[in-house]
């Protein structure tokens, strides 16, 4: 029996963006099954597109053919490019589409409500089952590299103190929130101590959150950076733990801030963890990442 076109055009497709669809297909199965939604500009990133606006094309097809696929299963397949969420609110642009059927009543909800419908949708497709099965239908491999290596250098304890480019640089982000595109009237402490007994390069807060900032110098070696991925995880999921206790903020977010780039070979490592990250911050020049926006 023929194949429908999405299908066809989602397994030998040479078209650009059927090309790029085939190797988004297995990055957000696998943002699934670690039930992490990711940004229009991470997977762009991690796709090397320079636009992040045409994912349109290339999440438009994975959808039809994952409809399509549904229907010869006699199944429904949820929407999994729905994983992909604008930064600013959380939920997706066009792809809303697909599980919103009246898009003007959903538009006139509070974000706080859109958000709330969103997430149930986006727990289908994480509670889905057959994610590994759906890539070998379309002939795909799933999306996973070992990081045992770094991890293990990682690992290792820090040694030696604080260097002048990594003093000038938290100097920098503190008195500067812009950086981070934060109100100006944004607080900021440096060396903010928590209950775990770290202490945060710079801790922002504003009435709504806290945002503690872990900052690496360009100078900073691969394992460093990597190390600081996880602290930004521990960093957030502590303030996460005792908000309640003195009923604020509202949420915490944390941020890598690096003075250079972000290695490429670890970015799969860092879409899984979700993780932040602001490069190429430099005193006195004023220069965010793309990537994340």
């Amino acid at each position: 029996m023929k194949k429908p076109d999405a299908i066809l055009k989602l397994t030998t497709g040479q078209k650009l963006y059927e090309q790029r669809a085939r190797a988004a297909l297995p990055i957000l199965v696998r943002q699934a099954l670690l039930q992490a939604p990711l940004t229009y500009g991470v997977l762009a990133k991690e796709l090397q597109m320079p636009l992040a606006r045409n994912l349109n094309y290339v999440l438009g097809i994975i959808g039809s053919a994952l409809r399509q696929l549904g229907k010869a299963w006699g199944m429904q397949i949820p929407p999994l490019q729905c994983l992909v969420v604008n930064k600013r609110t959380g939920i997706p642009g066009r792809g809303i589409g697909w599980f919103i059927t009246n898009k003007k009543h959903f538009q006139s909800l509070p974000l706080q409500q859109q958000r709330s419908l969103v997430h149930d949708k986006l727990r289908e497709v994480c509670a889905f089952a057959d994610w590994p099965r759906v890539l070998n239908a379309f002939g795909l491999k799933p999306a996973i590299d070992n990081f045992a290596a770094i991890l293990n250098q990682a690992a290792q304890p820090k040694r030696g103190g604080e260097s002048d480019e990594h003093k000038r640089l938290k100097e920098w982000v503190a008195t500067h929130p812009a950086l981070l595109k934060l109100p100006g009237s944004a607080t900021s402490e440096q060396e903010a101590l928590l209950p775990s007994g770290d202490a945060v390069d710079v801790l922002f807060r504003t009435p709504e959150e806290w945002i503690p900032v872990e900052v690496k110098s360009a100078i900073s070696p691969a394992a460093d950076i990597v190390r600081g991925l996880f602290q930004c995880i521990k960093y957030q999921a502590v303030i996460e733990a005792y908000r309640p206790t003195i009923q604020q903020p509202k949420r915490a977010r944390a941020i890598l801030v690096l003075g250079g780039g972000f290695p490429k070979q670890y970015a799969q490592l860092r879409d899984l963890l979700g993780v932040d990250v602001r490069e190429q911050i430099h005193p006195m020049v004023v220069k965010t990442s793309k990537a994340h926006q």
